[in-house]
């Protein structure tokens, strides 16, 4: 029997949900939050506290969900996906920059200061958990946590300092336990944790292991490591767990190596980098896992975005992951981050792969992070769009086959097809890969959670995973050199970074040659998947193959009940600036919180996805790419009367996408959509009403729309 969510949408057994738990900015449009219509997951509860043998017996009849939790934290003190929880947070103080809701007099929200760049108080954090064990616990089977759980050093007058920082990473580890355990104290579902590049000092430098920081997190993180991966984390602060025994291993990389802001390690192409030796690591894993039989989900922190102007990877790093999964794709079912608290994902393209891995392209790009405001990100997407824009036809040129609404082909046509789709890498798409970013808890929109499917046909009553962590005899601490740096001393640790490279060369002098450059080590590429291989579940439905995800949000301006005359229009508290300088009550006096579903790819009319699988997605990013004027026959592969109906706060007049003809023999067949809207308007000449305007694009504005988390109001939007 498939369980039916609030709102109609049915969600087979066979699909598994995964939670991703988002952050939030105080730049809110003001809604309020209807109970009506909500997809919300209710547990299935117990009649009675069970004993510790009774707890025991249902962990050994515990059966897959098809569901798990992603959370990425950032701290304020808070819990999110990127949490960011906030020790100093008080409510009804300044949003101002250098105050960071730390004190004075404000419009500071008891749950959090929405659509700003405060942090996440503990008010927050508790409540989402509360909501969690409520609602979604026992429908999921692991949970992704992408780091950032600790405050951002926003306040001066209160620098952040080591006890700190493992303090509310502590703080939210615990919450972690106390949400998924049983009764008898295990837990019942792995929690994979991740670095997020607030989790240490400095801020953004994590220098190579082990240090101190590995051995502290080794502790606060125990309950979650498994004892095997113990040494790699130790060595590195990476590990996997096999969240499905002999079905699916969570990798939680280490995406601090790969960074290129961190400034005490140097990209992936040399052996004595700990990037190099993290992406050989995962060389080595991903291919027992493919002798086994065995699939992968690759999760991190800071996303490997990539584009003209921005970076977030070293492009070393970047080079070697793409090449990675480009060989292992019949293993990796997909990547999920955080970091960047917008809703968005990136397709890499194994055509910008170089012979040199990227030694030969590395060019200086601005670096975008978590404090990128509003207009900075606007910029970030519409690169994204620029990419998207030159995807070639052949993404949506079978689309009638798949359909079966094609017509009849020619003869000779064939062949013709075959060597079009090429152009994307075959039938699957397999020229491209797909990083999925969910936005997070912290509110600097507002809260978000994300809730993945993937496909567990067949293995419903497979062996789930169990707490093998023994309470009455924990693992011995890490034995690991003495780490006597100050890491709350930049100017030291920055002495040392300089010294260890002058170090380096002066070695590398010593031997007589200089520093090698990438092409020149024995870089080993891994295998092609075998000829006999299906597509991977990244590329083709089967199983573990992610099926789609709901996201969940807490209306904040709604749930704070702060601001006096705001509930038709939030625009007017943003970056910060109020035209209201004192709350609604003089003492916190908010709603009853709760998350509610802000959308969900099973039953989006705009985006129209069949499944999470790339080729998917790079439809999706085809049709959002299209930026002409021509009114022509709509691109739909599903057509839905009450679409319009649905959707008018984002239509147009000019509601249908354009669409190529996927028959034509003008020779433009597979020229960028760029370059066939070009050659439209040579076609139709000048003269064209509102020239230079740019129109809108149905897909695009309910992309941007959810990027910022339903914050950013239509009218701003559309001048994006």
């Amino acid at each position: 029997m498939p369980r039916q969510l609030g709102g109609g949408a049915h969600i087979p057994w066979h699909q598994l949900m995964l939670l991703t738990l988002a952050s939030c900015s105080a730049n809110v449009l003001a809604l309020p939050s209807p109970a009506v219509d909500q997809k919300i997951l209710r547990p299935i509860k117990p009649d009675s506290d069970p004993l510790p043998l009774q707890q025991q017996q249902q962990q050994q009849q515990r059966k897959l969900n098809g569901r798990f939790l992603h959370i990425t934290v950032r701290l304020t003190v808070a819990i999110d996906a990127d949490f960011h929880p906030d020790e100093l947070y008080r409510a009804h103080s300044s949003t101002e920059e250098g105050i960071a809701c730390h004190r004075g007099k404000g419009l500071a929200g008891f749950y959090g200061a929405e659509k700003t760049d405060c942090d996440t108080p503990f008010s927050l954090v508790n409540a989402t958990f509360a909501w969690i064990k409520e609602n979604i616990k026992d429908d999921i089977d692991f949970v992704l946590w992408t780091g950032d759980s600790a405050r951002h050093d926003s306040d001066e007058q209160n620098p952040r300092h080591q006890p700190e920082i493992l303090r509310t990473n502590r703080f939210i580890a615990d919450k972690f336990v106390e949400t998924f355990s049983s009764p008898g104290g295990g837990l019942d579902i792995p929690i994979v944790p991740n670095f997020g590049n607030n989790d240490f000092l400095p801020h953004n430098i994590m220098l190579p292991g082990p240090n101190k920081w590995f051995t502290n997190y080794s502790d606060i993180w125990r309950r979650f490591i498994p004892e095997a991966q113990r040494h790699s984390f130790a060595f590195g602060g990476w590990f996997y767990v096999e969240v499905i025994p002999d079905q699916l291993a969570v990798f939680s990389l280490n995406t601090m190596y790969f960074f290129d802001r961190n400034a005490g390690v140097d990209g992936c192409a040399h052996p004595s980098e700990p990037g190099y030796k993290h992406m050989d690591w995962l060389r080595v894993q991903l291919q027992i896992l493919r002798e086994r039989g065995v699939k992968a989900i690759l999760m991190g922190h800071v996303p490997p975005a990539r584009t003209d102007s921005k970076q977030l990877w070293d492009e070393t790093c970047w080079q070697k992951y793409t090449l990675w999964l480009k060989q292992y794709r019949d293993v990796v079912v997909g990547s999920v981050y955080g970091h960047m608290n917008i809703d968005h994902f990136l397709l890499q393209d194994v055509k910008e792969l170089t012979p040199e891995l990227g030694a030969d392209n590395i060019h200086k790009r601005e670096s975008p992070d978590e404090t990128m405001t509003i207009a900075s990100k606007e910029d970030y997407l519409q690169e994204l769009r620029d990419k998207w824009s030159d995807l070639p036809k052949s993404v949506v040129r079978d689309i009638d086959d798949e359909t079966g609404q094609g017509k009849k082909k020619k003869k000779g046509k064939k062949g013709k097809k075959k060597d079009k789709l090429g152009k994307i890498g075959g039938k699957y798409a397999e020229r491209y890969q797909l990083s999925l970013i969910s936005p997070s808890v912290v509110p600097n929109f507002f809260p978000t959670l994300r809730i993945y499917e993937y496909n567990i046909t067949g293995i419903e009553d497979a062996p789930v995973w169990r707490d093998a962590y023994d309470q009455t005899n924990p693992p011995e601490p890490l034995s690991v050199p003495e780490d006597n740096r100050d890491y709350e001393d930049r100017e030291a640790i920055m002495a040392e970074i300089k010294k260890m490279r002058k170090d380096k060369k002066k070695k590398d002098k010593k031997k007589g040659k200089a520093r090698k450059p990438p092409k020149d080590h024995d870089l080993i590429i891994p295998l092609d998947p075998p000829e006999d291989a299906l597509p991977g579940p990244a590329y083709y439905p089967q199983l573990l193959t992610l099926t789609g995800y709901t996201q969940y949000f807490a209306n904040l301006t709604h749930i704070n009940d702060d601001l006096p005359g705001v509930e038709a229009d939030t625009s007017k508290w943003r970056k910060g600036k109020h035209d209201h300088k004192e709350p609604k009550h003089g003492d916190p006096n908010p709603r009853e919180f709760q998350y509610q579903v802000e959308y969900s790819t099973f039953d989006d009319n705009i985006y129209k996805l069949p499944d999470l699988t790339v080729k998917s997605l790079l439809r999706l990013a085809y049709r959002m790419g299209q930026k002409g004027g021509s009114k022509s026959k709509s691109f739909d592969m599903y057509d839905d009367e009450d679409m319009a109906a649905k959707t008018n706060d984002y239509t147009d007049e000019d509601d249908d996408d354009d669409e190529l003809d996927a028959e034509a023999d003008n020779g433009t067949d597979d020229a960028p959509a760029s370059e066939l809207k070009k050659g439209k308007k040579n076609k139709k000449g000048k003269g064209k009403k509102n020239k230079g305007k740019k129109e809108d694009n149905k897909a695009w504005l309910h992309f941007l729309k959810h990027a910022f988390v339903s914050t950013v109001p239509k009218e701003e939007l559309e001048k994006m």
